[in-house]
């Protein structure tokens, strides 16, 4: 029997560091803080860009995309971390670990397709700058975002229902923060060779084969950018490139060691920590990265509040 029959009336322990409880008050707090400051950052990138009519390009209607898969993938997971943290059971419903794993699977793998979408947007505007707005039009952005989303829900479906057919014999303890393929898959009281080529077959198309795409479209956008007369020109070019690189650099750089090597090939605590990088930090810096670093999200900003302020004085 697989999980889906094992396990359906029982629960899962996610044992986190219940090993350090000295450390989980301390985690408590950074994690709390973490997920407020990821809510209120994303959902800002959310509102300005939908309130400001300057920002309804296509850049920021994938970065609204972004920001909003982010709000959904930190809650899929995070305050189930924070409910552990406080309580000793430390447990999760099979309902509520096979959602979590659904859900923060499927938002991850968009993210990985959402990413290679947003480097073709900016391939578009720096390489064809005179097409870009016949090129990225509203028909294509919004099909381009609906196969993310496609895509990444396909794979979670497949990976969800390759692991529940894997007996765990009445294995129930989690050594993990949330419940995620590669630390249920070590529960397993039988071979998942099939799950483990599953698992590295999606992680191939979702991880390098779209970071590859995202290294073709810079490598034409660094070309394009050398042949800028203006030194000025060159340098917002390369500004409004830098964000994406450096989300790409955080996110892509953990999740592929996470998930393309097998589950026991590596050490727990070192999972955990890399997969809080790509399911709690990531997510958080996103929207400081674009805003801090974007004159056109500061400008949006101060019209807005400008805004409010001259109607609330009127």
């Amino acid at each position: 029997m697989g999980i889906g029959n094992e396990s359906s009336q029982g629960v899962f322990i996610l044992l986190g560091l219940s090993d350090k409880p000295y450390l989980e008050k301390l985690l408590f707090v950074v994690f709390l803080i973490t997920y407020i400051v990821t809510l209120l950052g994303n959902l800002a990138i959310i509102v300005v860009s939908r309130l400001d009519p300057s920002l309804h390009t296509p850049m920021y209607f994938f970065l609204s995309n972004l920001s909003l898969l982010d709000i959904c993938y930190t809650t899929s997971t995070v305050p189930q971390m924070l409910v552990n943290f406080q309580s000793t059971l430390k447990t999760i419903s099979w309902a509520g670990c096979v959602a979590q794993l659904f859900i923060f699977l499927g938002l991850g793998s968009i993210e990985c397709v959402l990413l290679a979408v947003m480097a073709y947007d900016r391939y578009a505007a720096v390489c064809q700058p005179l097409r870009y707005t016949s090129i990225m039009n509203h028909r294509l952005c919004w099909l381009m975002a609906s196969a993310s989303w496609l895509s990444g829900i396909t794979n979670s479906l497949v990976q969800t229902s390759l692991l529940l057919r894997v007996p765990l014999c009445g294995r129930n303890r989690v050594d993990h923060f949330f419940c995620e393929v590669p630390a249920l898959l070590e529960l397993a009281c039988a071979d998942t060779s099939t799950n483990e080529i599953g698992l590295l077959v999606g992680s191939v198309v979702l991880l390098p084969v779209p970071l590859g795409l995202i290294l073709v479209s810079y490598g034409y956008i660094g070309t394009a950018v050398m042949k800028i007369r203006s030194a000025e020109g060159r340098r917002k070019a390369f500004n409004t490139c830098t964000s994406h690189l450096m989300v790409v650099s955080l996110f892509y750089g953990t999740a592929t060691y996470m998930y393309m090597q097998p589950p026991s090939n590596k050490p727990h605590n070192q999972s955990k920590m890399v997969a809080l990088c790509y399911g709690l930090i990531t997510p958080m810096l996103n929207p400081l990265i674009y805003t801090l670093r974007n004159k056109d999200v500061h400008g949006a900003l101060r019209r807005i509040i400008g805004k409010q302020f001259w109607m609330q004085r009127t």
